[in-house]
């Protein structure tokens, strides 16, 4: 059966997340380099470690983990959106828990300064909202697709927050005609419930559609489960092992249209 839609993961595979939040972690740490002396790099490489730490101890942690809400995307989330009950818990932890995060990541390192923590806390708070990038190939490769496919959004995490980056990209919205933020839905990627739903959105069977997308655990697993055409979009040359097989791996998104090309003349 030939291709009719294509769905794509959000961070990482359209926008640039993870370059929003290393440079909020530059900016931020190089403020506590010039007040407080520390390295740069260690004290990033501390409040990573921090904010795992004390993300694993809180009880919305296992929520996080099925809807996909990961400990650096709480350093800046508010939580205000989302129906259930734990995001109002977040809501709650979230402004402490950045704290703690940057003033234990500078106390690893021998600075006890709550002060100096809640401040780059709120720093790092501002700058991610500030950072938006999309990757060079996103628009074009969107505007191949337009009108040939459907197009669908699918993403993991908080309401509030996915929708807050996509509103920081205001031309990215009109590409799709669906997206679903998991967890408005209430279980995220790879579960088999959120994609049948996302499907039902556009109207179309597994073997209608291919899931692209960065992440093999959460993308190209729940594509497989369902029996879905996968595409691991692998821009850093990560290496995989073979526990999740895609169907097919890219470098850039602009193979996609070749891909479908292949695809539905093999139909």
């Amino acid at each position: 059966m030939s291709v009719k839609a294509v769905m794509f993961d959000l961070d990482d595979t359209l926008l640039w997340d993870d370059r929003s939040v290393s440079e909020a972690f530059k900016h931020t740490c190089r403020l506590a380099a010039e007040e407080a002396g520390v390295n740069e790099d260690e004290l990033e490489a501390s409040v990573r470690r921090e904010a795992r730490a004390i993300y694993e101890t809180y009880e919305t942690y296992g929520f996080t983990q099925m809807i996909g809400i990961n400990p650096f995307e709480a350093l800046w989330g508010k939580f205000e959106r989302g129906e259930h009950p734990m995001f109002r818990k977040l809501e709650q932890l979230a402004p402490e828990y950045r704290v703690q995060a940057w003033t234990r990541g500078l106390a690893a390192l021998g600075v006890d300064h709550p002060e100096l923590g809640s401040r780059l806390a709120a720093n790092f708070f501002s700058q991610r909202r500030q950072l938006k990038y999309v990757y060079e190939e996103t628009f074009s490769v969107l505007d191949e697709l337009k009108g040939k496919y459907k197009l669908l959004l699918l993403t993991n995490g908080s309401p509030d927050l996915q929708q807050e980056k996509l509103d920081g990209m205001p031309d990215l919205i009109p590409y799709f005609d669906s997206i679903v933020i998991s967890g408005n839905f209430g279980e995220g990627k790879p579960s088999s419930k959120l994609f049948a739903h996302a499907m039902e959105q556009i109207g179309i069977q597994a073997d209608e559609g291919i899931m692209v997308g960065d992440k093999l655990t959460t993308d190209i697993l729940g594509a497989n489960r369902i029996g879905m055409t996968s595409v691991w979009i692998n821009r850093h040359d990560a290496v995989r092992n073979d526990e999740i097989i895609p169907t097919y791996e890219i470098k850039s998104l602009t193979e996609l249209h070749e891909l479908l090309n292949t695809l539905n003349r093999q139909a």
